[in-house]
């Protein structure tokens, strides 16, 4: 395409938004509604996919050594443990340690039943953080196996409750984006179909004097682009005072140290750029698709 081509496709593509600035109004309205309730479910989509990430990287099996075990036994444990494939880190807790942990979480109660005057009946351990914390069943499965492996830990119906609701939310939450994609294309393909259809007769006559199809599409194409950024504005603008809002006062509210949202820097800005590329995708996806019936004579 020659440049004095394309300089004129921009050209008209800027008059015919200004030129039918109602139909552009209502165009940029369905853009920036859409597009207000896309960047909503995708901040709460990954965030929601983040504290779930900081919940699964809090999952982590304990392996307890049997109390028969001698020192070199113990340590063959560790070493065992740590060939496996997909462990994280490895750490080493002696039945004493594993008596104070009792004893500080048990609070004052530790203190009144007098549990460090008493013989320790806990076991040596080794603690275990995953790459992959949802193969944290199957890994679990494989370690109980082990010589001078007594037992296991890893909060089972807890763990499997909280992989299949993470894996749950992650999939309704796609869906529904996906959903509201789709829907946002239809309605902007059809409020943009009225602006042109209001000038098919203009289409007509530029196909009866020779004009090719893609001549005539490019403008539309410049205008459908145009509307998309447009629809952007509002609803980046938003997502900006909202975020900064929630980042700067999540942290009196929430009593969970797991439930952190994503740092505000870089995540507006790469939320912002995806929701000026949907809206340029879904203005010139519905430009393009609406002008396409009265390409015909």
């Amino acid at each position: 395409m020659k440049a004095r081509t394309f300089k004129r496709h921009i050209r008209e593509g800027l008059k015919n938004t200004w030129r039918n600035s109602w139909m552009t109004l209502a165009s940029v309205g369905a853009v920036t509604t859409t597009l207000i309730l896309v960047g909503a479910f995708l901040v709460l989509l990954l965030n929601i996919n983040h504290i779930a990430e900081n919940l699964e990287e809090d999952v982590e099996i304990k392996v307890l050594v049997d109390l028969t075990a001698s020192e070199t036994e113990t340590a063959s444990v560790g070493d065992e443990l740590e060939r496996l494939d997909n462990v994280k880190s490895v750490t080493f807790s002696t039945r004493e340690e594993e008596l104070e942990r009792l004893v500080s979480g048990l609070g004052d109660e530790g203190d009144i039943f007098g549990l460090q005057d008493q013989e320790n009946p806990l076991n040596d351990a080794y603690i275990i953080k995953l790459d992959d914390p949802t193969e944290t069943v199957t890994m679990a499965q494989e370690i109980v196996t082990f010589d001078y492996v007594e037992d296991v830990n890893y909060g089972e119906n807890f763990v499997q409750n909280l992989f299949d609701f993470n894996a749950y939310a992650r999939n309704i939450g796609l869906i529904l984006i996906v959903a509201l994609l789709f829907t946002a294309i239809f309605l902007i393909s059809n409020t943009i179909k009225i602006t042109i259809f209001a000038r098919r007769k203009e289409i007509e006559i530029m196909q009866l004097v020779g004009a090719t199809k893609w001549f005539i599409r490019w403008p539309f194409f410049v205008e459908g682009m145009l509307l998309g950024v447009l629809g952007s504005v509002i609803p980046i603008g938003a997502l900006i005072g909202g975020y900064y809002y929630l980042d700067q006062n999540m942290s009196a509210v929430q009593q969970f140290d797991f439930i952190t949202l994503l740092p505000f820097s870089p995540f507006v800005w790469q939320i912002s750029g995806v929701i000026i590329l949907i809206g340029v995708v879904i203005g010139v996806w519905g430009s393009v698709m609406s002008v396409r019936k009265f390409l015909k004579i």
